[in-house]
């Protein structure tokens, strides 16, 4: 019999890990007077590429932004196939959409939730130009049987890294030497966190001017300092570009954060580990593998429960945790399920067998810095507790 004790407060499924280095920082920009695109934004850009040890990092306002450019500037559009997978957040899919190519969608490996290579391959036509692969909760793709795809079919492959800051693929960091391109997120639920934004990094110097002239609304190189001393008045309009660049105060948060990686990275392992052991004890549910070639940021900790073993489903187990004050989400609604697809394209249920099987088991629990050791402890039990009351 449980002796779960429900506690009185909330656990939130996420808490951006923000503290007096960041607030200074921002403090100091607003001082400044430069809190549009300028210097700070230069210098995060370059800390970024260092880090993750490439050759650019492009700055821009959001993931989205980074996804949409990185296939504009490949020249993909109208008439194009562009294969990505259903289980990520609509964005991957909707950039495709924007450029005017067609979304493709490849089923996911059930083990991993990362796209299938041997579905992409399924999947390649006259028509594809490029493959977006999504390393998922900071799962990290099969990237040696993507790039030799991309490699057999003459492909571009832009890496979704949105989940991905600090994983590792067979010991090298997401984002270090890229095939083609590795965007990356900053909204307030990410590793890294700068309220909302992205960057777009590669190591091709063409890719890097593109971007460059796409998110800065078509305006040619070094545009932005035409109000500083030593800046120019006269700029070019090279292309009709988007207003997709990062702002100085969203830098100034991405510096601070960038120098707190490891300390938040670490906390993060930490619970996870505690996640994995625990869990792992449990027939009712199914911690997250990882493959001997991934290194996991742990950005999200997806636990799928086992149905067969349960009196109840996925749902009412996200009733019961939030029950017991354990906030939760889901990651993710394929996009094969939205009916902007559905009616756009014409997918119905049975179309991704593995990705719909995966959602109907997945349940993301809370894991960021700052949780408490009681409070992971409580959320374990509270799984537990569920588990004991419903299991057949």
């Amino acid at each position: 019999m449980s002796n779960f004790v429900k506690r009185e407060n909330f656990i939130p499924y996420n808490v951006p890990n923000l503290t007096s280095l960041e607030i200074n920082e921002v403090v100091k920009t607003l001082k400044s007077g430069w809190v549009a695109k300028g210097p700070r934004t230069n210098e995060f850009e370059k800390k970024f590429a260092e880090y993750l040890g490439a050759k650019h990092a492009v700055a821009m306002n959001s993931c989205t932004a980074a996804l949409h450019v990185a296939l504009l500037t490949k020249g993909i559009g109208a008439g194009d196939e562009v294969i990505t997978t259903p289980m990520t957040f609509a964005s991957t899919a909707s950039t495709i959409i924007h450029t005017g190519a067609k979304p493709v969608f490849a089923d996911i490996d059930y083990k991993t939730g990362c796209i299938d290579p041997d579905d992409i391959e399924k999947k390649i036509t006259a028509k594809t130009k490029a493959i977006v692969p999504v390393h998922y909760s900071g799962q990290v793709c099969d990237l040696d049987r993507i790039y030799d795809i991309a490699d057999k079919h003459g492909l571009f492959v832009s890496e979704d890294a949105a989940h991905a800051l600090w994983s590792r693929y067979k010991g090298r960091l997401i984002g270090n030497k890229l095939q083609g391109t590795a965007s990356y997120s900053f909204y307030a639920t990410k590793n890294l966190c700068t309220g909302d934004g992205g960057m777009l990094v590669t190591d091709d110097d063409e890719i890097d001017r593109k971007a460059r002239i796409f998110a800065g609304q078509g305006m040619s190189k070094n545009a932005w300092n035409r109000y500083a001393k030593g800046g120019t008045w006269k700029y070019d309009i090279c292309e009709p570009g988007f207003k997709y660049n990062m702002f100085d105060i969203q830098a100034a948060l991405g510096l601070k954060q960038l120098e707190r990686l490891e300390e938040m990275q670490a906390a993060r392992l930490k619970i996870a580990e505690i996640y994995q052991k625990e869990f792992s004890k449990i027939d009712a549910v199914e911690p997250p593998f990882v493959p001997e070639y991934t290194t996991h940021c742990w950005h999200l900790y997806v636990m799928r429960i086992v149905p067969e073993l349960l009196t109840i489903d996925r749902d009412q187990f996200i009733v019961e945790l939030n029950e017991r004050n354990v906030g939760t989400s889901v990651h993710f609604i394929p996009v094969t399920y939205m009916s902007a697809y559905t009616s756009r394209y014409g997918f119905k249920k049975g179309d991704f067998p593995n990705a719909e099987k995966h959602f109907d088991r997945i349940i993301s629990l809370p894991l960021y810095p700052t949780m408490k050791d009681e409070e992971v402890q409580y959320v374990v039990d509270a799984v537990k507790d569920i588990v004991e009351k419903y299991h057949k």
